[in-house]
């Protein structure tokens, strides 16, 4: 079993529906892979087509536990006042790129476009993604930290 980092690349999304009936909807995107959850940051004011371009970071083993090779993205639209509204969402199988990446060290999936489905399972938009796989001796501790900060969109200082 080898141990190392995932980066998962939100770039941007688009043609999302719009679930606020009073504004443009503030999107966010939830990421799952194995138990472990990031967000990135809301795209407030940006409607259907937002932008993120923000890296999220995970620890992943190949070959692991279990068998679930996915990473999970669900889509959600911030709201101040009220709880946030699910949108749509879509799953991205990884067990080849990480193969891949212990193979040769480290391995990468351009961002590519991926449908996304809302709760009736029909289309509702796509979103743009990358992710690239790591082993831990190619990447250093610094990274890695940097990454766990930066994933969860805390741009303070503490």
């Amino acid at each position: 079993m080898t141990g190392g980092l995932l980066e998962v690349l939100v770039v941007a999304a688009s043609g999302l529906p719009n679930v606020d009936f009073l504004n443009k909807i503030d999107p966010y995107v939830v990421v799952k892979y194995k138990g472990q959850e990031r967000k990135t940051k809301v795209a407030r004011g940006q409607g259907g087509n937002p932008e993120w371009h923000q890296k999220l970071t995970f620890r992943a083993e190949y070959p692991g536990s279990g068998s679930d090779y996915h990473i999970n993205l669900k889509i959600m639209d911030h709201d101040t006042f009220s709880s946030d509204d699910y949108i749509g969402e879509t799953k991205i199988h990884v067990e080849d790129l990480l193969a891949l990446g212990v193979e040769n060290g480290s391995y990468e999936m351009n961002p590519t476009k991926f449908r996304v489905t809302g709760s009736n399972e029909k289309y509702c938009g796509e979103i743009k993604v990358g992710a690239k796989f790591t082993k831990a001796s190619d990447y250093d501790d610094d990274e890695e930290l940097g990454g766990w900060k930066n994933s969860y969109g805390d741009d303070s200082d503490e």
